[in-house]
């Protein structure tokens, strides 16, 4: 099972990472055993990697795809959206491996389970947009987490969601609001068409959504949220749940 890396520098070197909260979460949550898959954009230290390996054929090994959360913001360019304000983190790295993998994923049926950054990338790869800002639009809340707090504090419940009725997460849940963290500036402004809404906020915000399946994808299973359910995920009700069902998914199941 593949995870999508981040490219972030250490002193003078450029790294690809996953933080290690996302690879226990999968490995116990989900039963899986991950792999980490570069970000093979153009880059300072990598050259592109898909003349040697395409994302079809990446794809083609994987069970599953993970997008974990991620410091960085997804570049405007990807989705029409405004300039990032001076000092925003991206990673354009990543955003060249993450937007074609999804894309192949739906189109070979591999199962995508994407968090918070990999919420935004799963909704800009099948032609959404996202608020560059939510913190500074009339009527939502300020999403990002308070710096100031240690860690554990920063992942404390932050708010409510209200969960579709009938849709994925309330079947498997059988929960109709949850309480859930909130660490993230990008939001979901336009959902994908092929995505359909699975929770919102109590502030009316997106949080959730899944692939709605089309002709010629039905074996195509794709949830993302935009909490951090790796926080926790052995012992949260809806974490547990989502995780056994990624991991029953890769499995086929």
């Amino acid at each position: 099972m593949g995870i999508a890396c981040d490219v972030t520098q250490y002193g003078l070197h450029s790294a690809h990472t996953v933080g290690e909260k996302y690879i226990h979460a999968l490995a116990h949550g989900a039963q899986a055993m991950p792999f980490l898959i570069p970000a093979f954009g153009d880059g300072k230290d990598i050259q592109d990697l898909s003349s040697l390996y395409s994302a079809e054929d990446i794809v083609s090994r994987l069970d599953g795809l993970f997008l974990p959360g991620s410091p960085s913001n997804i570049q405007p360019q990807n989705y029409a959206g405004e300039e990032h304000q001076p000092g925003t983190l991206e990673d354009p790295q990543r955003d060249s491996l993450t937007l074609q993998l999804i894309r192949c994923c739906i189109e070979q049926g591999v199962p995508i389970l994407a968090l918070c950054r990999g919420f935004q990338e799963l909704n800009v790869a099948l032609g959404g947009t996202l608020h560059t800002r939510v913190q500074d639009i009339d009527g939502y809340h300020d999403h990002r987490e308070d710096k100031s707090k240690d860690r554990e504090a920063q992942y404390d419940p932050a708010h409510t969601v209200e969960f579709t009725p009938g849709g994925l997460i309330h079947r498997l849940t059988n929960e109709s609001t949850w309480q859930v963290n909130s660490l993230h500036s990008q939001g979901i402004d336009r959902l994908a068409d092929s995505l359909t809404i699975e929770a919102v906020a109590d502030d009316g915000l997106i949080e959730a959504a899944s692939y709605r399946s089309a002709a010629g994808h039905n074996d195509a299973w794709a949830l993302g949220v935009q909490w951090h359910p790796e926080w926790q995920y052995q012992s949260n009700k809806v974490s547990v749940a989502l995780f056994s069902r990624f991991g029953q998914k890769i499995r086929r199941k």
